[in-house]
């Protein structure tokens, strides 16, 4: 009979594992230190990350000493994500404590935010702040990206249940893989990261950031994270006056939508199949709604304002005016479905207005694609559940025993695909109607504002409608709750609910 404490033991020693490899990556922001010479602030920031470093190699070297090894059994690798993401979220916290003197629990509701790529932050006067400390917290979205479990795992540590792993911290979907094998997918996938990083790295600098600024958005845009060097995330650069600030944003925009779309369809492009970006389902869904979100935002701006733009008119100013607007409507509906949040505008201002807001709720909700860095319910789901209701108004119209299957560009969805979906879309639901009521309960803010918080959580979005200098006055029930629906989020729903399962553990 198996013993209920081997669950407790395979986590913990797995999770040893994870721990020791990520005190290296706590190292990392030593570079900065010593670049930027940071002893100059009256305090050294090498503390910050020595120190949870030596943490996090001793309790890792602890864990796979004191707990053995076991099988890895599907729910045992949702506990060891769910352990992994939480464990590493508590050690990375330890840097804001130290470095800048931030309390704890806004320390680990930040650090969180980061791995789950959501971007809501409790932190201020980032322009000021030390720069190791800011390449930590982009960094934290990187690595959250495409997975902590699946950089561990890309690094060849192959002996973790790696399948199973795997598949408890990517997206709970049916989907392809690039090539057989499950390392050789993670190393491409990998691959195609960095190369797009880099990439991005390299076009804002030619923008006229600088070499950290484009380094550090470039880490946030790929992950679709949207932590900014700045307080006024990228309208900086316009505020600042960057000569080329409209070249910042627009990269900027074709970055976040490189993060939000499926890295398989950049694998097949890379493969030469450059039609890959408009066909299949889930992509021709992803641009309608991201077309129709864009012209919903620009129609509320020029007719609800009286403000009809006079087409007979090609004037300089005209078109100047035009492009201002798509382009801000653009950068918000782009950052808001490939859920990165950054902003250059803020989407509670009056420029967006109420119906722009519900249009951005909803973009919240849907989120990029499966197999992205996104967040959200994701596109896939979205398009499935629709054909799911085409087929019932179908049946209702067809003769009594009428067949209809369900398929995503020429394959059957299986039943338990679809319930799966219906599933977490329920639970998702209920999640986010839970948080939003708590939040409403323990603040001063209204049911909207309420919402977008644990939207923003929930979907790992980053913005809401709750101005970003009041939400460190947040009580501390909200932000644990927060902090819950952005690991949910991130994982999708179940290795976050069985943390919290007594059974689970004694599976």
């Amino acid at each position: 009979m198996r013993n209920r404490f081997d669950t407790i033991h395979t986590v913990l020693n797995y999770t040893g594992r994870i721990f020791i490899v990520f005190g290296a990556i706590l190292l990392l922001p030593l570079v900065c230190v010593a670049i930027f010479r940071e002893y100059r602030f009256g305090y050294s920031t090498t503390f910050a990350f020595v120190i949870p470093s030596a943490i996090s190699f001793i309790l890792g070297i602890v864990l796979r000493k004191a707990f053995r090894e076991g099988k890895n059994y599907t729910i045992r690798s949702m506990l060891i994500c769910g352990a992994a993401w939480t464990g590493c979220s508590a050690i990375g916290a330890i840097p804001f404590v130290i470095g800048i003197g931030r309390g704890y629990l806004d320390a680990y509701f930040e650090t969180m935010s980061g791995f789950t790529t959501t971007g809501i932050t409790m932190l201020s006067g980032l322009d000021t702040m030390p720069g190791s400390i800011i390449l930590w917290r982009s960094l934290t979205q990187w690595l959250g990206g495409i997975g902590i479990l699946a950089f561990v795992l890309a690094i060849g540590l192959k002996g973790l249940g790696a399948h199973r792993l795997f598949s408890a911290e990517s997206h709970k979907i049916d989907m392809g893989r690039p090539v057989p094998g499950l390392f050789n997918t993670i190393r491409i996938l990998w691959l195609i990261y960095v190369g797009l990083t880099l990439a991005v790295c390299a076009a804002l600098a030619l923008s006229g950031m600088s070499l950290f600024d484009s380094l550090c958005h470039s880490f946030t845009t790929l992950s679709t994270g949207g932590y900014s060097p700045h307080d006024s995330s990228i309208e900086y650069y316009r505020l600042m006056g960057y000569s080329r600030y409209v070249m910042i944003e627009y990269v900027i925009i074709a970055g976040m939508l490189l993060g939000g779309i499926n890295f398989l369809v950049h694998y097949r492009i890379i493969r030469g199949d450059m039609r890959a970006i408009f066909s299949g389902l889930e992509m021709k869904y992803f641009w309608t709604i991201i077309a129709a979100a864009i012209f919903l935002i620009l129609a509320r701006r020029y007719f609800s304002s009286g403000q009809v733009p006079d087409f007979s008119v090609f004037s300089a100013a005209f078109w100047k005016t035009l492009e201002e607007n798509f382009r801000t409507a653009a950068f918000q509906v782009v950052s808001i479905m490939t859920t990165t949040g950054f902003s250059t505008k803020d989407i509670a201002s009056g420029w967006f207005g109420p119906s722009s807001r519900l249009v951005f709720l909803v973009l919240m909700f849907i989120g990029g694609c499966v197999g992205s860095t996104g967040g959200g319910f994701k596109v896939l789901r979205i398009a499935i559940l629709d054909r799911v209701i085409r087929r019932e108004l179908f049946m209702l119209r067809s003769p009594l025993g009428a067949v209809s299957t369900i398929t995503v560009d020429g394959d059957p969805v299986r039943r338990e695909e679809i319930q799966r979906i219906t599933g977490l879309f329920y639970v998702w639901a209920a999640l986010l109607a839970a948080g939003g009521i708590i939040t409403a309960i323990l603040s001063r803010y209204g049911g909207l504002e309420a919402a977008s918080g644990m939207f923003s959580a929930v979907n790992n979005v980053g913005p809401c409608f709750i101005p970003t200098a009041e939400l460190p006055l947040l009580s501390p029930v909200i932000k644990i709750v927060w902090i819950f629906g952005m690991l949910a989020g991130r994982l999708e729903i179940l290795p976050a609910l069985l943390l919290l399962s007594r059974r689970a553990w004694q599976y």
